[in-house]
């Protein structure tokens, strides 16, 4: 493990050394395509100033309550579609729909019902996420062992008692990879909602600096964006890590 950390670190920096050193050598305009030095520079004026620390804020609040909403709305909905044929045949043409419908394609219309500011981001990150946790819970949960169903029916078990005791357990895998993919399209979200309305946020300042021709400054923030949403997934790692360690241990 340690090894692999160090040659995929040794490539990281092979790549940016062939990066300055190109950006140099070819006297690339800074507009185009800035070296990493002056993407670093940027980074830390931004940070050591505070310029960088209330579009930080602001990101990851609409990233964790858009997240909370659209996992909490998409299990809950996985879990009753998989447990109600009808409702399942009722609504998922409707979910579908719902999803095929480009996100920033609904961004003015969020802006005209929820105003500008936090309420619209919060909302297109949270039917981002919505989707992939309620689609895997939905399969998981109906992908129980059939000989263990028939055994909690022997049992007497209540549907209620099947459901948190065999189905979500044993689907929970499944669940958490669910969560994994919505916590990756969660950032999207954020950042595609304050490209429309916001005028603060990390993807509002990738506008300004756009605006502004301030490319080291866009780079900046890229990085900065890559960093909470690693920080982020690598968080969702260590709860999934928590969640099935007593799986992995009766197993």
């Amino acid at each position: 493990m340690k090894t692999n950390r160090l040659y995929a670190a040794l490539l990281l920096l092979i790549l940016l050394l062939g990066w300055e050193l190109s950006a140099r050598w070819f006297h690339l305009s800074t507009l185009v395509l800035p070296a990493p030095s002056l993407v670093l520079a940027a980074l830390w004026r931004g940070l050591s100033t505070g310029y960088f620390w209330p579009h930080i804020w602001q990101t990851s609040v609409e990233l964790v309550l858009g997240l909370l909403l659209g996992c909490v709305l998409g299990f809950a909905s996985g879990v009753v579609m998989g447990e109600s044929a009808l409702l399942r045949r009722t609504l998922m043409p409707y979910v579908v729909t719902s999803q095929v419908i480009p996100k920033l394609a609904l961004a003015p219309l969020f802006i005209v019902w929820f105003g500008f500011g936090t309420m619209p981001t919060v909302v297109i990150t949270a039917l981002i996420c919505f989707f992939p946790l309620m689609e895997n819970s939905l399969t998981s949960i109906q992908q129980v062992d059939a000989q263990r169903l028939e055994l909690f029916r022997m049992l007497g078990a209540t549907r209620w008692q099947t459901l948190w005791r065999l189905k979500i357990p044993a689907g929970l895998p499944g669940i958490l990879a669910g969560l994994r993919v919505a916590v990756v399209l969660a950032l999207v979200g954020a950042v595609v909602g304050e490209f429309i309305g916001a005028s603060k946020g990390l993807g509002a300042l990738i506008i300004a600096s756009q605006g502004m021709m301030d490319t080291p400054l866009m780079f900046a923030v890229l990085l900065l964006i890559t960093v909470l949403g690693m920080a982020l997934y690598q968080t969702t790692l260590a709860i999934e890590r928590w969640l099935l360690k007593p799986y992995i241990t009766t197993t």
